[in-house]
């Protein structure tokens, strides 16, 4: 009931209340963002959702798009902002994703939606991890984030999928909202720290 009701539902009524009281810190970053990046201030990707369906993540952008002299992006080390680093560091880069989850692309808590390229590099299990809708936050991302290996946080993934609970997305809740709070297990540019999936398993 949990699975197929309950956590829609929650869903819903939890990113309505979330957008209304998050709503001064949106706009502000809004607006400052909007100034900083030349009137763009979201980022958007495809991402892969429940059963691998595309959809566009919204997130605060952090990023400049500064060139070098041959047009190529320069390296994210040199396009971070100050700003794109505090909201980065505050976690207020994920607020936009709040919009996804009303649109029903997203749910609060599941596997972390990861890049496109990365779909023909899953095993079969890890592939369960798309049997749910990705989430803004997971059971991966409270128990080391970008500091654990890939085996290790796709594990983590698929273990989410096989034990979806109230009380663990309450688990999760509480571990998410503990980390923010302190700023734990936070990586600014986690290319930095590891290589993309692709790489790793190349």
């Amino acid at each position: 009931m949990y699975r197929l009701f309950f956590k829609r539902f929650l869903d819903i009524c939890c990113s309505i209340i979330g957008l209304m009281i998050l709503s001064p810190f949106f706009i502000f970053v809004l607006i400052v963002l909007t100034y900083l990046n030349r009137g763009k201030p979201f980022f958007f990707q495809q991402r892969p959702g429940k059963n691998e369906r595309l959809f566009k993540i919204i997130k605060f952008k952090s990023m400049n798009d500064a060139t070098d002299e041959h047009g190529n992006l320069l390296p994210d080390s040199q396009r971070l902002t100050p700003v794109g680093a505090f909201v980065r560091k505050t976690s207020l880069d994920e607020i936009p994703q709040l919009i996804n989850v009303l649109k029903g692309d997203m749910s609060l808590i599941g596997p972390r939606p990861l890049l496109v390229r990365y779909l023909d590099y899953y095993t079969p299990r890890e592939k369960l991890r798309h049997s749910v809708r990705p989430g803004i936050t997971g059971w991966a991302q409270v128990n080391g984030r970008n500091t654990i290996n890939w085996d290790e946080r796709l594990e983590l993934d698929v273990q989410y999928v096989e034990n979806l609970s109230f009380r663990l997305d309450i688990m999760i809740l509480w571990k998410t909202v503990k980390s923010v709070i302190q700023r734990k297990d936070i990586v600014l540019i986690p290319g930095e720290t590891m290589s993309t999936l692709d790489k790793h398993r190349q």
